[in-house]
């Protein structure tokens, strides 16, 4: 079949067999290779994309539901090919240790900031519920998106 989305705002089209998972179309065919796979069954979230901005477990996906549609990865959050602010802060705050599942983070925390500017601790803990983190702890994750927040919220000068 022939599938057409948007992947980080640029137009990609390919014929593919329509039961290929979106990660492996990101990472094997387009080399987005910053979207992680760590379970296969969307358990860990380390895959997590943004499928018309809704955090998805790539690993999940078929190919065929994308068509027509806009994905964002880990590689779409950059700004000017640094990191996005989100991203600074996850490095800043000390959230990043081994650096396997913070794609699916950042990726989970992007969704969250962009519905809710400002939202609570329990929030923060719910949007990412679905990515594991064996080595933060997620104290720290939580104080990067906290700091996001705080840091949005200043007046510029």
């Amino acid at each position: 079949m022939k599938v057409s989305m948007t992947v980080n705002g640029a137009v990609r089209s390919l014929q593919v067999a329509p039961l290929l998972r979106l990660i492996d179309v990101l990472r094997d065919q387009f080399g987005l290779t910053g979207t992680k796979e760590g379970c296969g069954e969307g358990e860990c979230g380390s895959c997590t994309v943004l499928l018309d901005e809704q955090p998805v477990n790539a690993c999940l996906v078929p190919i065929g539901q994308c068509d027509g549609r806009a994905v964002v990865t880990i590689e779409g959050l950059e700004q000017h090919g640094a990191l996005s602010e989100i991203g600074r802060a996850f490095v800043d705050r000390g959230a990043i240790q081994c650096g396997f599942c913070t794609p699916g983070l950042l990726v989970s925390t992007h969704a969250l900031l962009k519905r809710d500017p400002n939202p609570s601790e329990q929030s923060i803990r719910e949007a990412i519920a679905g990515n594991l983190c064996r080595c933060t702890g997620y104290q720290r994750i939580v104080e990067a998106v906290q700091a996001v927040v705080h840091a949005r919220e200043q007046p510029s000068r």
